[in-house]
């Protein structure tokens, strides 16, 4: 029988704020354990919640990204449930009145082939069915095995942090799509300015609903859900693994029970964690200590005023007002970083395509040698800039330009000051170049002839050797215009 997958993702998004969601405790990464901690965010008795407003703004920008109706009221509920991380013994969250619902967003995505390229891309409409904020739990660090021979300890300073998380519908039918929609949410968060998508830290992660169902079939299969996938290519790994495990279950006449499981990246495989629980085991009511959440009009327009332009948007200017390629475009929209820089090279040397190819070729290389983010990079756009234009006077060449780089990248020096230091200059002297010129076209009678009988491409031959000849100092555009009268009249 043949098999069809039908997957939801429920994604958080840990929220840029500098503190928590009810407390003022610093919400910074990677300080010593218990460190980051209050009275509020370890839930002692008569500790009391106040929301954080900017965490509330992040939140409504999100959900306009996403195409949601923002409610005009929501309501922060307690998620009640007993686990080591969960010092209240609930969590504040949001059930029946979320901030916002009924999204939906535009995602290029394809299907992979045999040999894994991604082929068959299109743009595919997936459905949001809600967005809500909560707070996130601390984190558990386990020594040991999952037959629970190990320790575990307990971090708190995670727990209170903001939290997004955003619920799609059960549109995906492959962990292709799954893994292209979350690359998608992952640079529209960061664009917005709400997250930074760093995965590794947990800033980002996605629980993963799967089921099987007979393909055509109407009715959902048992649902899965795999917890706590904080890769892209753990998510997609364990999408597929859950797709064949389950197929593997039917096919053999055996039954699937809802429940939660975990993705072993050393096994390559998922086991079981719990049972999964319904909503009414969580036994919802609203948090007492909170009073609805109310946006009005001007919040809404006031947060509406200051969104930026989105990843797509973006690429699809990069197309159309700089001429470049889908590839290029995607490349340089992959980050506002990266956009702003060759947005900012381009307005100083005004070649949109030599500053993209510079971009993705010479400084792609130099940051990923040296390990830094174009944010750390000494080589500022206007350097860029002064560099492009340079090749494009005739100053210098493109064989110096990139012998400059390098130093450039290291020392944070200007073009300019490093050709005055190394004494290098291009040659557009006529004369000079037409004494190389002559001396070499007369040393090679045989290729001149071979070249005048029509084997043209002898012409990079000549020009090679004048480039030897001058250790590639040697214009090219007056190299090309006098090599050929050369030629010729020779």
């Amino acid at each position: 029988m043949d098999y069809e997958a039908v997957i939801g993702l429920e994604v958080h998004v840990q929220l840029l704020t500098k503190s928590k969601i009810f407390c003022g405790c610093s919400t910074t990464f990677g300080g010593p354990a218990n460190t980051n901690v209050c009275p509020v965010c370890l839930g002692l008795p008569g500790a009391l919640p106040v929301l954080n407003r900017e965490a509330v703004t992040m939140a409504i920008r999100a959900g306009l990204a996403l195409g949601c109706r923002i409610n005009p009221q929501s309501i922060f509920a307690r998620k009640n449930y007993f686990y080591p991380d969960l010092p209240k013994g609930y969590q504040i969250s949001m059930y029946e009145q979320p901030l916002a619902q009924a999204g939906r967003i535009e995602v290029r995505t394809g299907e992979r082939s045999e040999v894994g390229n991604i082929v068959n891309r299109k743009r595919k409409t997936f459905r949001i069915d809600r967005v809500h904020m909560e707070e996130d739990a601390g984190k558990l660090i386990h020594d040991g095995s999952h037959d629970g021979s190990g320790r575990s300890w307990v971090d708190f300073n995670r727990s209170g942090v903001p939290l997004l998380e955003i619920v799609s519908e059960p549109d995906f039918r492959s962990s292709q799509e799954a893994y292209d929609y979350m690359s998608h949410l992952r640079k529209t968060v960061i664009y917005l300015g709400v997250c930074d998508g760093n995965l590794e830290e947990g800033s980002m992660r996605c629980d993963a609903n799967v089921s099987v169902r007979p393909r055509g079939a109407d009715k959902l299969g048992t649902k899965i859900e795999v917890k706590n996938l904080n890769s892209l290519r753990f998510l997609q790994k364990a999408i597929d693994y859950e797709i064949q495990r389950q197929i593997k279950v039917i096919s053999e006449g055996g039954t699937l029970t809802q429940e939660t499981r975990l993705w072993d990246e050393e096994r390559s495989s998922t086991f079981a964690m719990r049972s999964k629980e319904e909503a009414h085991d969580y036994r919802y009511f609203p948090e007492p200590d909170l009073r609805p959440l109310e946006i009005n009009e001007a919040w809404l327009a006031e947060v509406q005023s200051s969104m930026p332009e989105l990843p797509d948007t973006k690429y699809a200017r990069f197309v159309s007002e700089y001429g470049l390629g889908e590839g290029d475009a995607t490349l340089l929209s992959a980050s506002p970083d990266w956009a702003d820089y060759y947005e900012a090279t381009v307005a100083e040397c005004r070649n949109a395509k030599a500053a993209a190819n510079w971009m993705i070729t010479e400084l792609t290389s130099e940051l990923k040698n040296a390990g830094k983010t174009i944010a750390e990079c000494s080589v500022t756009p206007p350097r860029l800039g002064e560099l492009i234009r340079l090749i494009d006077t005739g100053e210098i060449s493109g064989k110096i330009a990139k012998s400059l780089f390098p130093e450039m990248f290291s020392t944070g020096a200007t073009a300019p000051v490093i050709l005055c230091r190394k004494g290098v200059s291009q040659i557009s002297d006529e004369g000079e170049l037409s004494r190389v010129i002559e001396e070499i076209v007369g040393a090679h009678p045989a290729q001149v002839e071979s070249f005048r009988a029509g084997k043209s491409k002898l012409f990079g031959f000549f020009v090679g050797e004048v480039m030897k000849r001058t250790k590639g100092q040697a214009n090219p555009q007056k190299v090309n215009e006098l090599l050929k009268n050369s030629l010729e009249k020779f």
